[in-house]
């Protein structure tokens, strides 16, 4: 387990220690690896991510009213948020961090994950010589944050979702069906059932039907595009499979030789964007609150493109590369990366990170370049990006170097997911 050393301050200088942007981004990651510890499928994981970067943004809207916008109202459903007491002293910086930790705390398991971190923040304040008043009244106010934040995620059909119906495998062909080595059933077919932050609806955005699925017709668009996934699996050079394996994100990968089963993990997706959000504000030398506002902006962003995606694949169900290509092609044939667990049409991995690009580049703007080390502890050397668009133009092709799916779903997957982060740039608005 990821243990941070908190250095202490000259007493009085406590200011010094809460308002620390990387001191946030540490925050942040710690939920990160909760998250990556535990298991959590990628747009579950989108869902711890976002409401916990909101409520520590809500706490830093409270210490800076002139510059910062609530979120209460822009996103419809959102409720007002709790007020500071009148006269309370409260460092809206720990108050941010205090409240991520307990909401990431709350939507994670197993329980407790992330209270001995909220006292290490805690304590961490106080030897640097915070008040204890301060410190109290900080409490105070982030837990009546962290609590509304709560109280306001129960509406998001989360829960309900949690006994609805399963999947139904079918012998349609076209179909997804489960693919190897786990064969598992597919992950979290009514995601598209869970209220979005900035969306209208989970189907907002129009998606073109994925071609016709006309496997004996070689000169079809199924075809040609199944066999462009096969061809390319078979010739990948370095490179590609540097792409391939770097925005890989399977969180959880099954590998499997002869009667012998091993997993990895590394971060899913969205981890992977907040990983890039923290680089790209140290990057940046953003402020703190600037750091806050980017992780919750991109956080919303790739929360709605999960929501909007995983609609359309449940509505098109439609068969990944490997399955069609070992049924029609090659029965041995096997993709560069693993196959996760769900429909093809549209890719995931596009429409998040389309959609994450475009509320980034917002706030840092289109030329911010810098090296992704997200992968180093998984022992997958760093990437040079040169800007969030291009970061998610690789993330898009990565999945038919992948072998895990047809271009056509990257390529539409990447449009909606810019739609999607084109209309959170345009309806959120956090600086005044």
């Amino acid at each position: 387990m990821t243990m941070f050393i908190f250095a202490c301050k000259p007493k009085g200088d406590f200011k010094a220690y809460t308002n620390d942007p990387i001191l946030f981004s540490k925050t942040v990651k710690k939920l990160n690896n909760i998250v990556l510890e535990n298991n959590f499928p990628p747009m579950i994981a989108a869902r711890n991510y976002v409401y916990a970067n909101i409520a520590a943004y809500e706490c830093v809207v409270a210490g800076d009213p002139q510059h910062y916008s609530s979120l209460s109202g822009q996103i419809k459903h959102m409720p007002a948020m709790p007020q500071p007491a009148a006269g309370k002293q409260i460092d809206f910086s720990l108050a941010a961090m205090l409240a991520l930790t307990k909401v990431g705390n709350a939507v994670t398991f197993p329980e407790g994950s992330l209270m001995s971190y909220y006292e290490q923040l805690k304590k961490g304040a106080d030897s640097a010589g915070i008040p204890s008043d301060v410190l109290e009244n900080t409490i105070t106010f982030s837990d009546s944050i962290a609590a509304a934040v709560l109280k306001w995620s129960k509406g998001d059909h989360y829960a309900a979702t949690r006994g609805a119906e399963k999947y139904t495998v079918t012998q349609e062909e076209g179909r997804w069906v489960p693919t190897p080595p786990m064969y598992l059933t597919a992950i979290e077919p009514h995601w598209g059932e869970i209220r979005p932050m900035v969306l209208d609806s989970s189907s907002q955005f129009d998606i073109p039907r994925p071609p016709k699925f006309d496997i004996k017709n070689k000169n079809s668009v199924y075809y040609k595009a199944m066999m462009e996934v096969k061809n390319t699996g078979d010739s990948l050079t370095d490179e590609q499979k540097h792409i391939a394996d770097f925005w890989d994100d399977n969180p959880f990968a099954m590998h499997v030789n002869g009667h012998v089963m091993m997993a990895t993990k590394k971060f899913s997706p969205p981890g992977h964007w907040l990983n890039i959000v923290g680089i790209a504000a140290k990057t940046a030398k953003a402020d703190f609150n600037t750091t806050v506002s980017a992780y919750t902006l991109t956080s919303i962003a790739f929360f709605d493109a999960f929501i909007r995606g995983w609609q359309e694949k449940f509505k098109s169900n439609f068969i990944r590369p490997e399955t069609a290509i070992n049924k029609y092609v090659d029965q041995e044939w096997r993709p560069y990366i693993q196959t996760p667990s769900f429909p093809s049409y549209v890719a995931g991995h596009a429409t998040n990170s389309n959609a994450a690009a475009e509320a980034m580049t917002s706030i840092f703007g289109d030329k911010l370049s810098f090296t992704d080390t997200s992968l180093l502890e998984f022992g997958i050397k760093n990437r040079e990006i040169k800007s969030f668009r291009d970061a998610a133009a690789e993330a898009t092709i990565s999945r038919l170097y992948g072998g895990i799916h047809y271009r056509f779903d990257g390529d539409e997957g990447a449009k909606v997911g810019k739609k999607v982060g084109d209309l959170v740039v345009e309806r959120i608005k956090l600086k005044k």
